[in-house]
């Protein structure tokens, strides 16, 4: 083989610009704030208030530098500096000279250094950061007509390609990373693959697929090469073939016979084959370049119906509904993130039954590994393109600069099948909404857009989807996030929307979130406290652990949290002011709400495609929070976590009576109620259950009526099957409050479980519940908590821990109804649970 790549993670050292002591590197990639902790010159910004003693490394600019041994060039050979990530104004010297200059932290680069590096012996590589909040300010003030403004941090950032999140957002710290953020390699070469793309066509019977491999090279020496192509399965090769490269160019189309499909999890398996090039001059191999791809069909089904105009996902001709997660980056420093920590995180996903993860456009495109874990584990992939909640400038050389990124990174993701959608930005054109910038749907002139005060269109309808058809064609593309056909954005009948009017807007009832959603609804969320253990870990003083202290009030950046906490709380739960308490609350009313949005979105899915999917706001944190994660920084997960997985379940029973707004009716009852009963399933056959819906008092426990029992129920494949659509309950003859406890059996085994309670939960005396709870340890290490009760029990708690895994949690349970929850990891340790209404924490030995 005659190409060669070293490594330069280590030997680096680095200084303020503004100062001659120079400070060691252990790795790169880093950033500066690793670098300044490893060096005892920044205590952990995530801690206490340290955030703000970190600020001032946000205003420097930085040099690092390396000295390396020129590695060996046989004669005929290039040597190119490759860079896969700089962060974010970076000029580059070697052995003084500028070798390149960078402004755009999610772009590659390669300069080739064979003349630079002809000399034998050391050479010094030299890259100075320029302070990014600086320069934002200073591009800013260079163009004063145009209107700078959005939602979250500094509206400067708009004017440089950087992670927009690194300024501040409503879950996050402003940390300004400046640094060599991913690999710098040296490459010894005679030839190399610059690419290597497959694309698929898979038959409308699935009986067959062609795959088309499309190799670039690089040659350095002339002469006749041949690229050799195999496509393998498991380890197998099925097929090869060799052909001549012209022009720095060759493709190969293979024909699978019955090719194995790659589907999202819960669907099929997430086959993936191989195919790789390999480039010959004459009998010896040069390089050779893999990737793995799937055969797939993924389509965005947009048709007119009742509703309005459908969106939803058909993924190898199936209709999925698209139950998930919005993703933030997982670290605000992005080099703290390994390959194991993504796959932790896809991992949870899969297990919580969550089918796709969007992956939010004020971030980063993400590391290949995020990518590779959502191929191998069949998590589909929504991309938006970073853009986030801003008015963006249109100027010549940032445009380039953005389509140059939009090339780079589309060429780099195209393959996995995981990515489904490509989406051009998130909330820019509620931006232009909200503060009245100009938007003309009707006029298709994309000179006239870069005109106006809102030039940005200009990059979301023409530069991106140019970029898309021509380097990702079979992939669908969509110009924003909530966007439908240039309609506004909070439209129901078309596009996808962001419904934030529970929590934020008008702060509805978090009951009636159902009847607020549109045709997908892409972000949505109910904030709540992460687990005490997350707590005690930025709170430095044990007195600051009460829930309003000031550090615990720093680490939830959301605007008006205080009350938007305190409002959802009130009405529908008994406060309390010890924290371990207030904590349990939070996540009590994020369960519930995503339980209600979750749910009842998902029937609609059975309804013409009424929902095609509902992927609610967050599923991660980037630090230590308070935020609207689902799981907290430290991968554990909150009880809302729990509540989508049962809404998700293949087959999953619902049952709830009609909202009573409370408030409004001054805290009276209503005389009657409706109620309705109903199955989603997304089974791609029908199926057999019985379904049971049961009358419990809470007082009591007691049936307060004769259960509903159905037998042989049709279960409607990939749909909802509606049991009961005018259940009534009479509240004057039945005035005892209580639940309606649903069981769904298949094949003699109970499938699923619904309970609805009476609301709010502040009115009920949930104390004195009669709960058993058993832990039974196994000698393996293994345990299994069985759980009764002799009255219903609201939201069963199991304590997180580290390394432990919990197979169901946050749990309602009635009389005669034994559960069990699977965990695993625990060993000898106790385990701690409560329940709404107990009094304090029950210990498990």
């Amino acid at each position: 083989m005659e190409f060669s790549r070293q490594s330069l993670s280590t030997g680096w050292s680095f200084r303020d610009r503004d100062a001659d002591e120079w400070m060691p590197v252990s790795v790169v990639p880093s950033v500066v704030q690793q670098d300044l902790i490893a060096n005892n010159k920044l205590e952990d910004p995530f801690i206490g208030f340290n955030e703000l003693k970190a600020r001032w490394a946000n205003e420097k600019s930085w040099v690092y530098r390396n000295t390396f041994q020129r590695p060996h060039v046989p004669e005929g050979s290039a040597v190119d500096l490759v860079f896969d990530g700089l962060d974010t104004f970076a000029t580059v010297k070697l052995d003084g000279e500028v070798i390149l200059t960078s402004d755009n932290m999610f772009l590659g680069h390669r300069v080739n250094v064979t003349k630079a590096l002809e000399a034998e012996g050391d050479h010094t590589l030299e890259i100075e950061f320029d302070c990014a909040m600086l320069k934002a300010r200073e591009l800013r003030a260079q163009d004063p007509n145009h209107k700078w403004v959005g939602f979250n941090g500094d509206q400067a950032r708009l004017a440089v390609r950087k992670a927009q999140y690194h300024w501040g957002w409503d879950w996050g710290p402003v940390l300004m990373t400046a640094g060599i953020w991913r690999p710098v390699t040296l490459e010894v070469y005679t030839a190399r693959v610059v690419d290597l793309w497959p694309q698929t066509q898979l038959a409308a019977d699935h009986q067959s697929a062609e795959v088309t491999a499309t190799a670039k090279f690089d040659t350095v020496a002339g002469g006749e090469y041949t690229a050799r192509f195999s496509l393998s399965l498991k380890g197998k090769e099925i097929a090869t073939q060799d052909i001549p490269v012209s022009e720095n160019q060759s493709e190969v189309t293979f024909r699978v016979n019955r090719p194995e499909l790659w589907w999202p999890h819960g669907y099929g398996e997430q086959t993936l084959y191989d195919v790789s090039v390999s480039l010959h001059r004459g009998d010896a191999p040069v390089v050779e370049k893999s990737k793995k791809f799937g055969i797939r069909t993924a389509e965005v089904i947009q048709q007119p119906d009742k509703h309005g105009k459908s969106f939803f996902f058909r993924v190898n001709g199936m209709d999925v509904f698209c139950g998930g997660s919005c993703w933030i980056p997982a670290d605000s420093l992005l080099t703290n993130i390994t390959a194991e920590r993504y796959r932790k995180w896809i991992q949870l996903m899969v297990e919580g039954r969550q089918l796709m993860i969007r992956v939010w456009g004020g971030g980063i495109y993400e590391d290949n590994a995020f990518y590779e874990a959502c191929d191998e584990l069949g998590v589909l992939v929504w991309q938006d393109f970073m853009f986030g909640c801003g008015n963006y400038p249109t100027w010549p050389t940032i445009l380039e600069s953005i389509r140059q990124e939009t090339i780079y990174n589309v060429q780099r993701l195209r393959h996995h099948p995981s990515i489904v959608i490509w989406v051009g930005n998130n909330e820019d054109y509620q931006v232009q909404e909200s503060e009245g910038l100009t938007y003309n749907y009707e006029d298709k002139d994309p000179e006239s857009w870069l005109k106006t005060d809102f030039p940005a269109r200009y990059i979301y309808e023409k530069l991106l989807p140019e970029v898309v058809a021509e380097h990702s064609p079979s992939t669908f593309y969509h110009p924003g996030s909530p966007w439908g056909d240039g309609k506004k954005s909070f439209d129901p009948t078309v596009g996808d929307m962001h419904q934030w009017n529970v929590w934020h807007g008008t702060q509805e009832k978090y009951q009636i979130f159902d009847t607020l959603g549109g045709r997908f609804n892409s972000e949505f969320g109910m904030e709540a406290f992460p687990h005490l253990s997350t707590i005690e870990h930025f709170v430095e003083d044990p007195k600051d652990l009460f829930p309003q202290s000031h550090v615990i009030d720093f680490h939830n950046k959301a605007d008006g949290h205080e009350r938007r906490l305190a409002t959802y709380l009130v009405e529908n739960l008994r406060t309390a002011t010890d924290l371990e308490t207030y904590i349990y609350l939070t996540q009590v009313v994020q369960a519930e709400t995503m339980m209600f949005g979750y749910r009842g979105w998902r029937r609609q899915w059975g309804d013409e495609r009424h929902c095609g999917g509902a992927l609610l706001w967050q599923l991660n944190d980037c630090w230590p929070t308070i935020s609207w994660a689902i799981v907290d920084y430290f991968l554990n997960p909150k009880p809302a976590y729990y509540a989508v997985k049962r809404v998700l379940n293949p087959i999953a029973v619902g049952v709830r009576r009609e909202h009573h707004d409370w408030s409004v009716a001054h805290a009276q009852p209503p005389r009657t109620s409706k109620y309705e009963l109903w199955i989603s399933s997304n089974k791609p056959d029908t199926v057999q259950g019985s379904v049971e819906l049961r009358f419990l008092s809470v007082n009591t426990g007691r049936d307060i009526r004769t259960p509903i029992v159905r037998e042989d129920i049709t279960i409607i494949a990939n749909g909802t099957t509606n049991i009961i659509t005018d259940g009534l309950i009479d509240h004057i003859a039945e005035p005892e409050p209580h639940v309606l406890a649903a069981r769904l059996w298949v094949d003699h085994k109970v499938v699923a479980r619904d309970v609805d309670w009476p609301q709010p939960f502040k009115y009920l005396d949930l104390s004195d519940r009669g709960l058993d709870v058993q832990l039974k340890r196994e000698s393996s290490g293994q345990a299994t908590l069985v759980l009764n009760t002799r009255k219903p029990v609201k939201c069963l708690v199991i304590e997180e821990q580290e390394g432990v895994r919990l197979s169901d949690n946050a749990i309602d349970l009635v009389p005669g109804d034994e559960q069990t929850v699977d965990v695993t990891g625990l060993g000898d340790r106790p385990l701690k649970y409560r329940f709404l209404g107990q009094e304090s924490v029950a210990l498990l030995q």
